[in-house]
C-alpha cells in the first residue's frame, strides 16, 4: 500500500511541468528603422517564432518558461504593436502574442548576461511598407556643384545602453543627445552646412550602422558625441580622439575606446565576426587622407574646446574605437565632460554648458571646413580658406596661435589698430 503510494506521488510530480526559466518584463521601444521587443529572463531558453495574418501579430512559444509578473505595453513607445497577450498552449509552454498594426519582417536573438541585463530575447520588428525598392541614382545626383558640407553628428549610447552614470544619476544618453541637438542647429545656422543627427530620440544604433548612416549620408565629417567616466572623480575636461591602427595613445584612450566599444553588447547587438573583419579589411583599403584629415578636424575641435573651458589633455587622443572606422568619412570622437566627477555632471544638465560645448564643437568644425573645404561645395565657392569668423570667447592672440600665424602679422592683415574684435567678425589669416 505504501508502495502504490509513492508510486503514485511519482507519477504526480512527474506529470507537473518544471520550469526553467521565468519572464521578468517585456520592454518596448521603436526607432525610425524598426519596432523592438526585449523579454528579459532569469535563464536562456528554447523558443520558437512565427507570424499569423487576419489580424497580423507574431506568436513567440518559450519552452519551460513561466510568467513572473504582468506584461504590460506603453502605447507611447510600442511602435507597430497593438497589444500584447500571452496563453499556455501545452502545459510546458508559454505562448506570448503581440498584436501589429500592419505584417512586419522580423529578426530575433538571444543575448547572454552582460552589464545590469539578464538573458535577452530580442525581436527586432520591421514595417513591410518601409523595404521599398531603392531609387534608382543619376550621375547627376552624386556631386551637385555648390552643395552644402555634410556633417553627421552621432548622439552616444541610447536605448538599451544608458552609457556612464553620474552619482546623480544622470544618464550619458540623454545629455549626449541633448548636446547633440544644440550642435546640428548650430551647423545648420551656418551658411553652406547641414547637419544629420544619427539618433534623435531614446533608441540604440549597431555602431557599425552610426558610420554606415553617415556613409549613406555622404557626409563630409562624422562626431560622435560623448561623456565619459572614470574610476577617478576627481577627474575632469574634454577630449577628442580618432582611430588608431596601431594601439591606443594612452592607457585611458584604450579603457575609453574598451569601454565605448562594449555598447553593442549592452545595446542588443548580435555580433559579428565577419562585420569585425570586414571593417579591417576597408580600414586597409582606406585612403590615408581621411586618417589625416581626421586628424586636422580633431585638432581643430580641440583647440576650440580649450578656447571654451579646460581640457582634460592638450593632445588628440587616439584608440581603436568601433565607431570611428568609416573607410572614407573622416570622423573624431568628443568626450564634453566627465559625468563622474560631480561638479561636471551637474553642468552636463545645464543649458549654459550643453550651449557653449556645442558652439565650441561647431566653431572647431568650422573653421576646419573654411581652411579645407571639400570640392563642390558652396563653402570653396564662396569662403577663402584663409578666413576665420571671430566667435564668443575668441582673442586675438589664441586665433593668431590657432592658424600658427604670428599677432603682428594678423593685425597688419586685418588693418586692425588693436586688439579689440567683435564676435562675428571675419579675419583675414595670413598664409605664414
Amino acid at each position: 500500500m505504501v508502495l502504490r503510494r509513492f508510486i503514485a506521488a511519482l507519477l504526480l510530480i512527474g506529470s507537473i511541468p518544471v520550469f526553467a526559466a521565468e519572464i521578468d518584463s517585456l520592454r518596448v521601444w521603436s526607432d525610425p528603422d524598426k519596432t523592438r521587443a526585449v523579454i528579459d529572463l532569469s535563464s536562456r531558453t528554447d523558443y520558437q517564432l512565427f507570424t499569423l495574418q487576419n489580424p497580423d501579430r507574431v506568436v513567440i512559444d518559450l519552452d519551460k518558461t513561466s510568467l513572473k509578473a504582468a506584461l504590460e505595453l506603453n502605447p507611447k513607445y510600442s511602435g507597430v504593436i497593438s497589444s500584447v497577450r500571452h496563453g499556455a498552449p501545452e502545459s510546458d509552454t508559454l505562448r506570448i502574442v503581440l498584436d501589429l498594426e500592419e505584417r512586419v519582417k522580423m529578426k530575433s536573438f538571444m543575448l547572454d548576461p552582460t552589464a545590469e541585463y539578464g538573458h535577452r530575447l530580442v525581436l527586432d520588428l520591421y514595417k513591410e511598407s518601409s523595404h521599398q525598392a531603392p531609387k534608382i541614382k543619376h550621375v547627376s545626383d552624386v556631386q551637385k556643384p555648390n552643395r552644402e558640407v555634410v556633417v553627421a553628428i552621432d548622439a552616444g549610447h541610447g536605448g538599451e545602453d544608458p552609457g556612464a552614470m553620474g552619482r546623480g544619476r544622470t544618464r550619458e544618453k540623454d545629455v549626449v543627445l541633448a548636446i547633440a541637438r544644440r550642435l546640428a542647429d548650430k551647423i545648420d545656422r551656418e551658411p553652406g552646412m547641414r547637419a544629420i543627427l544619427i539618433r534623435d530620440g531614446d533608441y540604440y544604433i549597431a555602431l557599425r550602422d552610426r558610420y554606415e548612416k553617415a556613409r549613406k549620408a555622404r557626409a563630409d565629417l562624422f562626431v560622435s558625441v560623448h561623456a565619459d567616466a572614470f574610476k577617478d572623480s576627481r577627474v575632469s575636461g574634454s577630449s577628442v580622439f580618432v582611430l588608431s591602427r596601431r594601439g591606443a595613445s594612452s592607457e585611458y584612450a584604450r579603457l575609453l575606446a574598451d569601454s565605448e566599444n562594449r555598447s553593442d553588447l549592452v545595446g542588443g547587438v548580435r555580433l559579428n565576426e565577419k562585420d569585425d573583419m570586414l571593417a579591417s579589411v576597408l580600414l586597409d583599403l582606406s585612403q590615408s587622407a581621411t586618417m589625416g584629415a581626421s586628424n586636422e578636424v580633431a585638432e581643430q575641435i580641440l583647440s576650440s574646446l580649450k578656447h571654451n573651458g579646460k581640457a582634460h589633455k592638450n593632445h588628440v587622443g587616439r584608440a581603436a574605437f568601433q565607431v570611428l572606422k568609416s573607410p572614407d568619412v573622416p570622423s573624431v570622437l568628443v568626450e564634453t565632460a566627465f559625468i563622474s566627477n560631480p561638479s561636471e555632471e551637474k553642468r552636463l544638465t545645464q543649458r549654459e554648458f550643453q550651449e557653449n560645448m556645442s558652439g565650441a564643437i561647431a566653431n572647431g568644425i568650422r573653421d576646419y571646413f573654411y581652411r579645407r573645404p571639400p570640392p563642390g561645395t558652396w563653402l570653396a565657392a564662396n569662403r577663402a580658406a584663409d578666413r576665420h569668423i571671430v566667435a564668443r570667447g575668441d582673442t586675438l592672440g589664441g586665433i593668431a596661435t590657432r592658424y600658427r600665424v604670428s599677432l603682428n602679422s594678423l593685425r597688419a592683415a586685418n588693418n586692425l589698430r588693436s586688439d579689440k574684435i567683435l564676435v562675428g567678425k571675419e579675419l583675414i589669416i595670413p598664409t605664414s
